[in-house]
């Protein structure tokens, strides 16, 4: 029998071995272990991780129990998985809006599937346990209502308006607010005057994230956003052929020239799964690839296509509830998980919690 006495310094030295693989420290360095206890043999703690949707999580939670269990004396480790996503240091508050970080999806045209991804991140998020807000920043063509199954905001509260709210997603559209068939034909002040109110005219809760839907194209609604909101990082979504990837590679300068970071391009329809299980690239292959490694940012992933995305669109149901365990639906929850991942670095970044040559 082991009479050890086990002491929090050991555990912690312990437990100091064991990385998130992410931010590339260990898990005491980063202060993600907390509320630790130990009674005679018994160690419980909790690992503060930097957001719910962290893809490594199994992982270090696994990496923990063996570290902890392996301390002399020990007989039982229980770890609490928990997550406080930190802000990505940017200055909101002279528009008073409550959102932590805040990630902009962009294509450079239109009908490459970005309100899809935008949907179906913000679903996954929520699924993860993060607190989610989505707008729709496309103001001439807004189908975020549609695809989330929602078709009026509820009342309003202190002359502000109140989000409405789906699968765990606060959402804001212009779509609420006008008749289906209206057509918006605004000049960009006004188009400016709408993003802004959005911003500061709703009730948004504390949110981890804002995911916002942009409209194609590098136009008034691109600038006004960035002009008004600091952005934690933009995503460009594209097709493979070789037209997307020419107007994409337009929308990812467009960030660049407003000095938007930019987290990492999707290749949305990257090929089709046919049932002999051979693939299809309807839209050719690897251009996404190829214009994340010639432009210099990371490439998050290659998004297939499935007949349930489109369904999931027209039935208000993103593919992400209504098929969970496609391969559409993983993909989708994988690119997620690596923006999370990838946020959670530039923020702690920005808090001088891990130097500047750790990030990826």
């Amino acid at each position: 029998m082991n009479d050890a006495k086990v002491t929090q310094d050991a555990v912690l030295a312990a437990l100091s071995q064991v990385e998130d693989p992410d931010l590339r420290k260990d898990l005491v360095t980063l202060n993600m272990i907390q509320d630790l206890k130990i009674n005679g043999g018994d160690v419980s703690f909790t690992i503060m991780l930097t957001t719910p949707a962290c893809p490594m999580k199994d992982k270090m939670k696994s990496e923990a129990m063996a570290a902890a269990e392996a301390v002399p004396g020990v007989g039982s480790v229980d770890i609490t998985m928990d997550a406080d996503v930190p802000n990505d240091g940017r200055t909101r508050g002279l528009l008073n809006v409550p959102v932590r970080n805040a990630i902009a999806i962009a294509s450079g045209k239109g009908g490459v599937g970005k309100s899809t991804v935008a949907v179906n991140l913000a679903v996954s998020l929520a699924q993860s346990g993060a607190r989610v807000g989505l707008l729709d920043a496309d103001i001439y063509g807004p189908n975020i209502p549609t695809m989330m199954g929602v078709e009026r905001l509820p009342p309003s509260q202190d002359n502000k308006l109140v989000p409405a709210e789906a699968y765990g997603v606060q959402l804001m559209s212009i779509g609420f607010l006008v008749k289906p068939d209206q057509p918006l034909i605004w000049r960009g002040p006004m188009l400016h005057s709408a993003i802004r109110q959005f911003l500061t005219d709703v009730l948004w809760d504390e949110l981890d994230y804002l995911v916002i839907d942009l409209p194609p194209g590098t136009g008034d609604a691109q600038l006004s956003l960035s002009q008004s909101l600091p952005l934690s990082g933009g995503v460009i979504v594209t097709l493979p052929q070789q037209v997307s990837l020419d107007d994409a590679r337009r929308g990812l300068e467009m960030f660049r020239e407003l000095n938007v970071p930019l987290l990492g391009v999707v290749e949305n329809m990257s090929f089709l799964e046919l049932p002999d299980g051979t693939k299809m690239d309807v839209f050719g292959s690897g251009g996404g690839e190829k214009l994340a490694q010639e432009t210099g940012v990371p490439f998050i992933g290659a998004i297939p296509m499935d007949a349930s995305v489109r369904q999931g669109g027209d039935s208000g149901k993103p593919v992400v509830i209504s098929n969970p365990d496609s391969a559409v639906a993983k993909a989708l929850k994988a690119v997620a998980e690596d923006l999370a991942a990838k946020v959670s670095v530039a923020a702690m970044r920005q808090e001088n919690v891990i130097p500047i040559e750790f990030v990826k």
